[in-house]
């Protein structure tokens, strides 16, 4: 028989033979760990510098694969472009787009830097000039609770724009309960501002125009003559979040005819119903679209209608805020 004294020499070395397994196994696990994802991957909300003014505008980065990086990009105006890689070099990095809507040939040129949250860096323009721009990492805007809705308020009194004001030159006018556009001209926006809400708004064009609607100011519902009965509604049309979020079916009536969007929208998250159908259905907004006011998503904004892109009528407008 075994002695005591034996057996517990037997132990220990089985413990010891345990250890040496589970070290070997921990640094055999630690090599094999993924390298912590680069602090460029995200949504960043930007600014940029440009003669004078602040252009807001946005980005998106994401991994594609195990190591290429690829993003979006919304500049001051236009919609979202997809960016096919953005490059890493020595802390920096850099992207290019082709023009959109901008004047010019060449391609827009980005290069900048990440420190934690905030990021900056210089854009190439078209026109060969260079503009600096900063960016913070955007907010996430998930709600804890489900809001509780306050009384509805009318956001036009159908006699004047009172609450309302334009961003230049304005030829808004109120007329039979009607809010005009009777040509091309300013945006008319909310002076108050507003986080969740509920809106209804209807509204009516002529053939060929186009309107829109900001939701704070910073995502457009797109308000345009489109083509109804289409198999497969396109992005940019018709109750479309511009650039982002095509609606699933197309709901748009004749031209002259007047037409309806209920809209909520609680963090980033919107529903659309068009003429009584619901063609968006609870769905995150990335980032802000061009024409916004601001890319500071993390704030209250009013609500925009576009009037620099052709006639439109607007009425029956009527918001429920969250409490």
């Amino acid at each position: 028989m075994l002695s005591t004294k034996l057996i517990g020499h037997f132990f220990q070395i089985q413990i010891m033979l345990l250890l040496l397994v589970l070290s070997a196994f921990k640094v055999s696990a630690g090599e094999s760990e993924p390298k912590k994802d680069p602090d460029v991957i995200g949504r960043w909300d930007i600014t940029i510098t440009k003669g004078g003014k602040s252009l807001p505008s946005w980005l998106e980065v994401q991994k594609s694969g195990t190591h290429t990086l690829i993003g979006r990009f919304v500049y001051a105006f236009g919609s979202a472009r997809p960016i096919s890689e953005v490059k890493p070099d020595n802390g920096k990095y850099s992207f290019s787009i082709p023009p959109q809507w901008e004047e010019g040939t060449r391609n827009m040129d980005f290069q900048f830097e990440v420190s934690g949250d905030k990021l900056k860096g210089t854009m190439v323009f078209t026109d060969g000039l260079s503009y600096e721009f900063t960016g913070v990492r955007a907010p996430v805007l998930i709600r804890a609770k489900s809001p509780v809705w306050a009384s509805p308020v009318k956001l036009f009194n159908g006699k004047d724009t009172k609450g309302w004001h334009a961003d230049g030159k304005n030829q808004w006018i109120a007329e039979g309960g009607i809010l005009r556009s009777p040509h091309s001209g300013a945006n008319l926006i909310t002076d108050k501002t507003f986080t969740d809400f509920k809106l209804h708004i209807e509204f009516r064009y002529p053939q060929g125009s186009n309107s829109g609607v900001y939701l704070r100011g910073r995502y457009e519902l797109q308000v345009i003559d489109t083509k109804s009965g289409d198999p497969e509604p396109i992005n940019n049309q018709f109750s479309s979040i511009y650039g982002f979020l095509p609606p699933n079916k197309m709901m748009a009536k004749n031209p002259g005819e007047w037409q309806s969007y209920d809209i909520t929208l609680v963090g980033r998250m919107v529903t659309i119903v068009a003429n009584g159908k619901t063609v968006i259905c609870d769905q995150v907004i990335p980032g802000i679209t061009g024409g916004a006011i601001n890319s500071q998503e993390g704030e209250p904004g009013p609500i925009l209608i576009q009037g620099d892109h052709g006639p439109i009528d607007y009425r029956n407008i009527i918001i429920t805020p969250v409490k």
